[in-house]
């Protein structure tokens, strides 16, 4: 879940913490940016500043000002306000979308194109989700643990779905890429190393 940080701006905390069981993200609040220096993790990227301080705040812990919000039309109304914050988390998260970078391989999430060496690749959507997984999790994974968390099957039914999508999908990075181990399997699972 992203995550709005409101610095040094309780009344604008204190509206949006009246209705934070309708909101889209989560809602933390730092009294000045000193509390936040020290609790704030620099490589997070799913989050957004709101603040009433001055931008050394930003200078000096070096925020982007795609992550910080400032209004210059006050006031708002409860909606619009509402309406700038999602739009600019929408924004925040495609731009971090755009690419990730896997082995020797850039995957944009957006054009769902998996390239390397100015070759490009058109992945599927449930292709995408086979390969974030198994690299996010750095471990072997096997059909049961595949079928239950990719496709949310139970682990009693009896398929071949797993198998044969990441046959095809080694398949396809192998014509292109003539990579034969971006997917690697073992008696444990699959997995990328």
């Amino acid at each position: 879940m992203q995550s709005v940080f409101i610095i040094n701006y309780n009344p604008l905390y204190e509206i949006l913490d009246e209705i934070k069981e309708n909101l889209s993200f989560k809602l933390t609040k730092f009294e000045n940016k000193e509390d936040f220096k020290k609790n704030f993790d620099l490589d997070r990227l799913d989050y957004l500043i709101i603040s009433k301080t001055d931008h050394k705040l930003l200078q000096n812990n070096n925020i982007t000002n795609k992550n910080h919000l400032k209004f210059n039309d006050l006031p708002l109304s409860l909606k619009k306000l509402l309406e700038v914050i999602n739009i600019k988390l929408i924004k925040l998260k495609f731009n971090q979308q755009s690419n990730t970078i896997i082995k020797d391989y850039e995957l944009n999430l957006n054009s769902k194109f998996f390239s390397k060496n100015n070759l490009k690749l058109k992945l599927t959507e449930k292709e995408i989700e086979i390969i974030l997984y198994l690299n996010n999790k750095k471990i072997k994974h096997n059909v049961t643990d595949l079928q239950k968390n990719i496709w949310g099957y139970s682990s009693d039914m009896e398929t071949h779905t797993v198998e044969t999508h990441i046959y095809r999908l080694r398949k396809k990075i192998s014509d292109l890429f003539k990579d034969e181990k971006f997917i690697l399997s073992h008696k444990n699972g699959y997995f990328i190393d």
